[in-house]
């Protein structure tokens, strides 16, 4: 399950990040980083998100990742609809590993996020997810 660890306004952005309870055998860090000023954030606009209040499952780590001690950061792009479900995904800077960046997107496309408001109405839009694989 997903939990808010931190969430903060810098050098004019907005930045939500999270944290999955880690496993015996992985650790998964998630941030959603919003490519608005924190002005506007505040104002009319917020993006998209993980729903941090509807669960989502921890992935699987690829068994061939596992043996092949694989890890790394895998950047994703997900666009959310106005229900907050996922409707495209795409991997925008790989983790270095088909099967880890395979198994971060089929799991973060299925969690459940809030969609993008603007004007305080829902709006299609997209979030930018970075996940880490880690080893223990």
């Amino acid at each position: 399950m997903l939990l808010a660890r931190r969430a903060s306004c810098y050098a004019g952005r907005f930045e939500l990040e999270y944290t999955m309870k880690p496993s015996s055998l992985m650790f998964a860090a998630v941030t959603a980083l919003a490519g608005l000023s924190c002005g506007a954030v505040l104002a009319a606009e917020s993006p998209a998100a993980l729903d941090t209040k509807v669960p989502c499952e921890n992935p699987a780590y690829p068994r061939a990742s596992l043996a092949n001690e694989e890890k790394g950061t895998v950047a994703l792009a997900m666009l959310v609809g106005i229900d907050g479900v996922v409707t495209d995904s795409k991997v925008e800077k790989s983790s270095g590993f088909k099967n880890l960046d395979r198994a971060a997107l089929k799991a973060l496309s299925a969690c459940k996020f809030k969609p993008m408001t603007k004007d305080g109405k829902a709006e299609q839009g997209w979030a930018k997810v970075e996940y880490t694989w880690k080893l223990d």
